[in-house]
């Protein structure tokens, strides 16, 4: 998952009061789009934290065994200046879900969390002996 987060001044009174703000440590890799996921012998199911996003702003898209969880919204007109902004406009992050019945997936929007189901494919088991050559 990557974040990118850039502020960038010319002003040297405005990096004194930016590194004033800053914390010691930010892990920003880890700061959005927190997800608890769960596993049944169903489904996986994902609940992903995306506070400040709107549904539309969302996107889910499953590709070569990867679900890919993706939100960007647009710039907003506002005229204020900020010392400091840490609100992700994009964000994105990726899972390995192997041998899931991808055409079943589900996803739910609400109060900034985005519920996404993913049903596991039936496989039947087999059984037999190997030959040894």
């Amino acid at each position: 998952m990557k974040n990118y987060i850039t502020h960038r001044t010319n002003d040297l009174l405005d990096d004194a009061f930016d590194s004033f703000f800053r914390p010691f440590y930010v892990d920003q890799e880890s700061s959005f789009m927190k997800t608890d996921i769960k596993e049944t012998e169903k489904e996986y199911a994902l609940d992903v934290e995306m506070p400040g996003f709107e549904k539309k702003d969302i996107a889910l898209n499953f590709e070569n065994g990867y679900l890919t969880i993706s939100a960007k919204k647009e710039a907003s007109e506002d005229s204020a200046r900020y010392i400091r902004k840490e609100r992700a406009m994009s964000c994105s992050r990726s899972f390995y879900m192997g041998d899931v019945d991808e055409k079943q997936i589900k996803a739910k929007y609400e109060n900034g969390v985005l519920l996404v189901t993913v049903p596991k494919e039936r496989k039947e088991e087999s059984k037999h002996a190997i030959s040894i050559d």
